[in-house]
């Protein structure tokens, strides 16, 4: 068991995801919550695990400590793979920075913004062509040269609205394969079952030996 991890991530739900699954593998994991000063570089990998190693790194390089990187997208075969790298990103700077200057867009209507995008580009499509992939590749991160990669991907389909309160991101439109309830209508911890995240999680607690 290690003694501490420190997850290079602000987004709150990943943070929240991460913590549950890897408890056991540290004695305390932390999020950035409690490292306001640490920056983190931007997402210009051309994979998700390029740029799950770059924030990894720098975290680790910032405080001397293990740190675990998170990157994850969803991809949609009816758009050729969208949203992947720029799933984070698919709402548009544009809509991000005006948001901003109003009331301050919080991560809820930034989620929004993005599903109103995605489901209008799949308006017409039928529900045999609408399916789709979250994959994340998680990077830990303890030293020069002391790196562990691995990845997850949950299979699924697009719904034509959303469904659900709970989640992040796409959640709400994102039916995994072999449930009837997106993943933002599932319990947090029937999510954390069968979600790309929890598959990497897993795969990551082997490579360690846990």
């Amino acid at each position: 068991m290690l003694d501490r991890i420190v997850l290079a991530t602000r987004n709150e739900g990943k943070a929240r995801e991460l913590s549950a699954l890897l408890h056991g593998v540290a004695r305390s994991v932390e999020s950035l919550a409690a490292h306001p000063g640490v920056s983190l570089p931007p997402e210009v990998g051309s994979t998700y695990q390029e740029n799950a190693l770059a924030k990894a790194r720098a975290v680790n390089h910032a405080l001397g400590v293990p740190a675990l990187g998170d990157d994850s997208g969803l991809e949609v075969d009816a758009l050729h793979g969208a949203p992947g790298l720029h799933s984070a990103r698919y709402a548009g700077a544009d809509a991000r920075a005006g948001a901003d200057t109003k009331a301050g867009m919080s991560g809820r209507s930034s989620d929004a913004a993005k599903i109103e995008r995605l489901l209008r580009e799949l308006a017409g499509v039928p529900e045999e062509r609408r399916t789709a992939r979250f994959r994340c590749a998680l990077v830990l991160v303890r030293g020069p040269g002391d790196e562990v990669a691995v990845e997850g991907v949950c299979e699924g389909r697009i719904l034509d609205a959303p469904s659900g309160e709970g989640g992040f991101g796409f959640d709400p439109v994102f039916l995994p394969e072999g449930q009837s309830r997106s993943f933002a209508d599932l319990p947090p911890d029937v999510k954390n079952a069968i979600s790309h995240r929890a598959r990497a999680a897993r795969a990551f607690l082997l490579r360690l030996g846990s």
